[in-house]
């Protein structure tokens, strides 16, 4: 758990300069700056769904989990405890659960993200979280500059869902075999894709609704060589 506590303290230091960085920036360099981030994610996510070892899986993951998540309205559930964060602390910006979402998905779906939190619980080897800490640190001051306050409580779910990769990994060491692994990140991958397109504004995705389908990618992977 240590690399994920230093991974949301990293992402609450990197928010708070870009909120204090925010107002000192014309819209124009906000807007190219939002770009390149959706730009740069959409790279990521190509990069990460490549490491899919069987199409088929990954194809049925993302169908089933996005039937599963839209039927629970995952993201209803999201926007209304980012309202309910922002009616507490009287953040008056409109971007405040945009902000929240948006940087939970990009701090918490990369393969740094899957991959180091199995590794800190299967071995005790944070490392790789310290490295993809920094990462986020600097990610964090970008979006707090454009996206505010809502960057900033992020930390809360990525604590939350890093550290229960890590729990889980620690628990369930014989779960987390390579493939599992793999397409863990390949289906995050795809979810990474469709926040790109949010991000682009080419088109509104409700990304994510489509979280289940990192169980059910697992749950595939796992079950399947027993078939």
């Amino acid at each position: 758990m240590q690399g994920t506590l230093v991974n949301a303290i990293a992402v609450v230091i990197g928010s708070l300069i870009g909120i204090f960085l925010r107002g000192k920036f014309p819209d124009r360099v906000k807007s190219i700056v939002f770009q390149g981030i959706g730009l740069v994610t959409l790279f990521i996510g190509f990069q990460m769904a490549m490491k899919t070892g069987n199409l088929v899986v990954l194809f049925f993951s993302m169908l089933i989990g996005a039937i599963v998540g839209e039927l629970l309205n995952i993201e209803g559930h999201i926007e209304n405890f980012g309202a309910f964060i922002k009616s507490k602390i009287s953040a008056g910006e409109d971007r405040f659960v945009e902000g929240f979402i948006t940087a939970f998905l990009i701090f918490c779906m990369g393969s740094m993200t899957i991959v180091g939190s199995i590794e800190d619980g299967l071995n005790g080897n944070p490392s790789i979280l310290y490295a993809k800490s920094m990462l986020d640190g600097f990610a964090s001051i970008s979006l707090a500059s454009v996206l505010g306050v809502g960057v900033l409580f992020s930390a809360i779910p990525l604590l939350l869902y890093q550290g229960g990769i890590t729990l889980l990994a620690s628990l369930s060491k014989v779960f987390f075999t390579e493939a599992v692994v793999n397409e863990l990140s390949a289906t995050g991958g795809i979810i990474l894709i469709g926040l790109g397109i949010n991000l682009l504004e080419i088109r509104k995705i409700r990304v994510a609704n489509l979280l289940p389908s990192l169980l059910v990618s697992a749950a595939i992977t796992y079950i399947l060589p027993y078939l």
